[in-house]
């Protein structure tokens, strides 16, 4: 289709330069021709405007058909993309909730952990107080049962000193 379109400007213009080249006398048949001319031609270009807008039309189709593919696509992407989030931690809220109560007993345990060391120290005082009291009671048990021991002894010796006097004196 092109090549007969391109051959023929060039039939044409050889038509033009052989009515130029002919006699005054032919000047009638000449806009006869020029106006057949000026029609072909501008039947030419008409039937090119329509065949580039046919394919403009086309093109325009063709991307608005690919737009949709595409948005189709886009849509299809973002609910891939959804799954894929709710896959990466399908547990999120959980999560986020045991972590919040996590914070909350932390924030509740510093004071609690303050009180008991305070009552550590207050009971490794009292022990070692206690144990303090413990030992001195153990040294003075200690030292009772010494004493009541020499006590024993010496009353036994006093005892055993009587009776000799007793039984001297009952000899006598």
């Amino acid at each position: 289709m092109k090549a007969a379109e391109t051959s023929q400007p060039t039939v044409q213009s050889r038509q033009l330069g052989t009515q130029l080249s002919g006699s005054m006398s032919f000047s009638s048949q000449m806009s006869k021709e020029d106006e057949e001319m000026s029609r072909n031609a501008l039947s030419a270009f008409r039937a090119k405007e329509e065949e580039i807008e046919k394919k403009k039309m086309e093109i325009r189709e063709r991307v608005q058909a690919q737009l949709g593919r595409v948005e189709e696509e886009t849509k299809r992407l973002a609910l891939i993309r959804e799954e894929l989030e709710g896959l990466a931690d399908p547990m999120r809220k959980e999560v986020a909730l045991v972590r919040k109560k996590v914070d909350s007993v932390n924030k509740e345990l510093k004071p609690l952990s303050l009180t008991v060391q305070k009552k550590e120290r207050e009971y490794k005082e009292a022990l070692e107080a206690f144990n303090e009291k413990n030992r001195e009671k153990v040294q003075l048990i200690t030292k009772l049962m010494e004493l009541v021991g020499e006590s024993e002894k010496m009353r036994m010796k006093k005892l055993e000193e009587l009776s000799k006097n007793v039984d001297s004196v009952h000899s006598l």
